[in-house]
């Protein structure tokens, strides 16, 4: 008869980050599979959904879809219709057709010969999602980059197949965009942005997603700008206003993406947090920590 093991954890570097997969309550050869299952599908979203991958669906809408309609895999197509949502839904603060902005700052390679400054405008408005799953641009001057939703969407697809394969209880962790599910809480702990080695509070997650970002002040040198890699769409410059956004919500894919309209919106962000059934934990510049009332109870201040 074969016993269950205690638990089995593994990582591997995916997604633009380190994931971690844990998992418990069955044979060590079954929770061996299962792991290995959810990188799999884990990996997938990656080659479809990189914007550094020359071959991924991003990749040649980037390249071709203001040429013409291009199909892109169900899963893709599902982050864009996602993504349409979240922009309607946020007043435009949330936004993919972010690429040109990233790129001016040197956080995204440049493609072929186009040339994007400060003031681009990014058009979101000329993305068209068609009928069979094809993407249309409107804008030559278009470029999508779907780093602030598709890791929380591949966060949601490895969970589906953890339970799937009827593991009792699972976490995947893609460097800070996590979910997780079983009869005990998983405790996570959320770091200072300005000193990551200080901790701010302890959550404890069950059957739901957790997703965090904060600034990052390493990223840049110039005096002038502020280590966000979110931009604001007003001024298409990285955001200033919050130093961290830590959000919790049923599925990783949404909290990943509030996490990036908290960052640039703060507390006005807080209908559209209870839409979506979100609670948020929000660190300002000047270090004051807010939470939104429906998640008082479950966040542990760090003393």
């Amino acid at each position: 008869m074969a016993i269950a093991s205690d638990s089995l954890r593994r990582a591997r570097p995916l997604l633009g980050t380190y994931v971690e997969i844990t998992v418990a309550g069955a044979t060590a050869p079954a929770m061996e599979a299962a792991v290995n299952a959810a990188f799999e599908t884990i990996a997938t979203v990656h080659r479809l959904m990189s914007f550094h991958e020359a071959d991924s669906d991003v990749s040649r809408l980037n390249r071709e879809a203001h040429l013409r309609a291009v199909g892109v895999h169900d899963w893709t197509f599902q982050v864009l219709q996602m993504a349409v949502d979240l922009h309607r839904r946020s007043g435009g603060i949330f936004d993919v057709a972010v690429a040109p902005a990233l790129q001016w700052i040197g956080l995204l390679p440049r493609m072929d010969d186009r040339s994007p400054t400060a003031t681009e405008p990014r058009s979101f408005d000329a993305i068209e999602l068609l009928q069979r799953q094809t993407v249309r641009f409107l804008d030559r001057g278009v470029a999508i980059d779907l780093g602030g939703i598709a890791k929380g969407f591949a966060v949601d697809r490895a969970l589906q197949v953890l339970r799937g394969l009827d593991m009792p209880s699972g976490l995947v962790n893609a460097g800070g965009d996590l979910a997780g599910y079983g009869p005990d809480p998983h405790t996570v702990h959320i770091r200072d942005p300005r000193d990551p080695r200080r901790l701010i509070c302890r959550v404890e997650v069950t059957n739901e997603a957790l997703a965090t970002t904060a600034r990052r002040f390493d990223l840049f040198h110039s005096a002038d700008t502020t280590g966000s890699a979110v931009i604001d769409p007003v001024t298409s410059r990285p955001a200033d206003g919050i130093d961290g956004a830590t959000v919790r919500a049923p599925s990783c894919m949404v909290a990943d993406a509030l996490t990036k309209i908290a960052m640039i919106s703060g507390t006005d962000a807080l209908a559209l947090l209870e839409h979506y059934n979100a609670e948020a934990l929000l660190i300002s510049t000047d270090g004051d920590i807010q939470i939104t009332p429906g998640w008082h109870q479950a966040v542990h201040l760090a003393a």
